[in-house]
């Protein structure tokens, strides 16, 4: 038998409201929706309008062809009644042991060279000595004002000042979060940092709407400055395929690589200083 939630939590959006949010941020018709999900254009669209209730099944089979993310896959299934089906587990768990061992080892690997464990909302859950190291250097001593990358991009007072081409990674960076909140459409969280960052002084007025146009870049540096001296990095990004826990899912290693001989000396001139 099904598990059903008998009454939905109080906020919890209808599920019409909900697919049919999903299916215009994928520019889907419904005719495409149907197709991919193997039902009926009248089947969907009564689910949409909620004259129809549909089986647990036909949630996970919409969420698929929607490609949505775990997270809001259980707020799917809960707003149709159902109890969620993803685990969200603290990454502290014995559970996800050896997926914090694979962080730890990616993390160290990548040493001299800064790198980072995020997660979807960009709040830096973890880093190597190289990145403390580095934003050390740049900052003068002190450490960064906010563990969360966007914040310190955008504050004039922790990293945005050390950025030489500033305007050109936070424009990219705002164009990632515009994405965000138009691929998770019910993501109130991303939504509100957004407006956060948009916030900062001397962020241009143009970013406050999405450039669906923009093209991203195939590598893009970014410039750190101290004074006379520059670090040039560009960056990877590395997630985990197939996760069935969505802490898991929203996870990312970022990590930097020096673009010249002279950041790649530094960065190892900065660690050797460290050891002794």
């Amino acid at each position: 038998m099904e598990a059903r939630v008998t009454v939905n939590p109080d906020g919890a959006a209808p599920l019409g409201r909900l697919l049919r949010e999903w299916r215009l941020a994928r520019r889907l018709s419904q005719l495409d929706l149907a197709l991919e999900s193997n039902i009926s254009t009248r089947h969907l669209s009564c689910v949409e309008t909620g004259k129809a209730q549909p089986s647990r099944e036909l949630v996970v089979r919409l969420a698929d062809a929607l490609d949505v993310p775990l997270r809001e896959r259980n707020a799917l299934l809960v707003a149709a009644g159902y109890a969620p089906k993803y685990p969200e587990s603290p990454l502290e768990t014995p559970a996800l042991a050896q997926v914090r061992r694979a962080i730890d080892a990616i993390l160290t690997q990548q040493e001299p060279y800064p790198a980072f464990l995020l997660n979807r909302r960009w709040d830096v859950l973890g880093e190597n000595a190289a990145a403390t190291r580095v934003n050390r250097f740049v900052l003068g001593g002190r450490d960064s004002r906010h563990t969360n990358m966007l914040r310190q991009f955008f504050d004039p007072d922790d990293l945005r000042g050390t950025v030489a081409n500033w305007e050109e990674i936070a424009g990219s960076l705002i164009h990632h979060l515009h994405s965000a909140v138009a691929a998770a459409p019910g993501d109130e969280t991303t939504r509100a940092l957004l407006a956060e960052v948009l916030a900062y002084p001397g962020v241009p007025s143009r970013w406050r709407r999405r450039d669906v146009e923009a093209g991203a870049t195939p590598l893009m540096t970014t410039v750190m400055r101290r004074g006379d001296t520059e670090l040039h990095f560009f960056s990877t990004i590395t997630t985990f395929g197939t996760p069935r826990d969505v802490t898991i899912e929203e996870l990312h290693i970022e990590c930097c690589f020096p673009v010249d001989e002279a950041t790649a000396r530094l960065c190892r001139e900065l660690a050797a200083q460290a050891e002794e």
